[in-house]
């Protein structure tokens, strides 16, 4: 059996270099369908001759399902900036459009 002080040697000759991640309080990953929350996760970084890579390990999992925006952030973001208005009221204006940001903007400045 390897401990792992003699894995980390191993791992440092094939130049692979490992750290943990101190205080992490939580890992989330965002997809378009759901978002899965780690607390109190462990989080190792790889490096690999320049390549990172992470591992992450948790005892609990969340998921919860999210809807789908219809419209691209940026879009809204331009949306507001333009119109001069909060974000609700952009995505509002975008529904009404179907989505053509022009039009939005136009319909909240009159």
């Amino acid at each position: 059996m390897i401990d792992n002080r003699q894995a980390r040697r191993m791992m440092e000759k094939m130049g692979l270099n490992m750290k943990e991640i101190a205080d992490v309080k939580e890992v989330v990953i965002y997809t378009d369908k759901k978002e899965i929350h780690l607390p109190n996760a462990k989080v190792f970084e790889i490096n690999a001759k320049g390549v990172r890579v992470f591992q992450v390990s948790s005892e609990s999992i969340e998921e919860e399902e999210v809807e789908a925006l219809k419209f691209k952030e940026e879009d809204i973001a331009l949306v507001m900036s333009q119109a001069g208005v909060d974000r609700e009221r952009a995505i509002a204006a975008l529904e009404e459009s179907d989505g053509d940001i022009a039009l939005a903007i136009l319909r909240l400045k009159t």
